[in-house]
């Protein structure tokens, strides 16, 4: 048996290739894991539970039927951290905190979505800081759903043009933070997505051997870590 891993799908009507693969891993591949986690940035953008994008609907149905044979974790990422209980109800997924720790086949394991781990990246930190205030988020979630969606595509227009802008090693995590994260749990291994970089990185901590998992995204194909009792890899799922 393997647990799966995966993030950073981002799905949306502007890509319905990556829904459909999507849910075709829900209904072949998913079954035969003993879990799968999804780390963050499932959906392009989450405005709420009380306005569900129709788009959402038939991934939200799959994910259901794979939850009533399959155990399934959703964190939060930084496209949809306002899902709560109604999106909990209709995918059948239990919300992970983050940071989580597992037990992953006797290895204690930290999973998180990976963006707070750029710190390096200063103006998104405090963009991250501002939406995740419980303020900020009942304020947004009071907006009509006209209101949110327009500051959704605003947010994202304004993401693209800094993104466009900024050096890639800003953009990725800082090895200081990663290592001190590690340290703060007590831990040797952990596993993220966000930055879109899928490798397996193996480096010293403190004298002893540590792991950081990147998990890649679903734009050009399905970016899946693989673990069972032997060990972790990453693979792909062609369109």
């Amino acid at each position: 048996m393997t647990t799966l891993f995966i993030s950073d799908l981002h799905l949306s009507d502007e890509r319905p290739a990556i829904t459909r693969l999507f849910i075709e891993f829900l209904q072949t591949r998913a079954p035969r894991a003993e879990a799968l986690y999804i780390l963050g940035d499932l959906f392009e953008v989450w405005l709420g539970d009380d306005m569900i994008l129709p788009e959402y609907r038939e991934a939200l149905e799959a994910m259901q039927q794979l939850s009533r044979q399959v155990p399934l974790y959703v964190m939060y990422g930084n496209r949809d951290f306002l899902m709560g209980e109604e999106f909990c109800r209709q995918s059948g997924a239990t919300l992970l905190p983050e940071p989580a720790t597992i037990d992953l086949y006797g290895t204690p394991t930290l999973l998180l979505h990976g963006d707070v781990l750029c710190t390096d990246d200063r103006p998104y930190q405090e963009f991250r800081r501002m939406v995740r205030d419980p303020q900020w988020q009942q304020a947004l979630l009071a907006k009509s759903p006209e209101e949110r969606l327009a500051l959704a595509k605003q947010y994202r227009e304004t993401s693209k043009l800094e993104t466009g802008s900024k050096d890639e090693a800003i953009m990725d995590v800082n090895q200081d933070a990663v290592m001190q994260t590690l340290r703060d749990h007590d831990l040797r291994q952990m596993i993220h997505g966000h930055t879109h970089r899928p490798a397996i990185h193996e480096f010293d901590l403190d004298g002893r051997p540590a792991r950081r998992i990147v998990l890649g995204d679903w734009y050009e194909q399905g970016s899946v870590l693989v673990c069972d009792a032997s060990g972790c890899r990453l693979e792909g799922l062609p369109l």
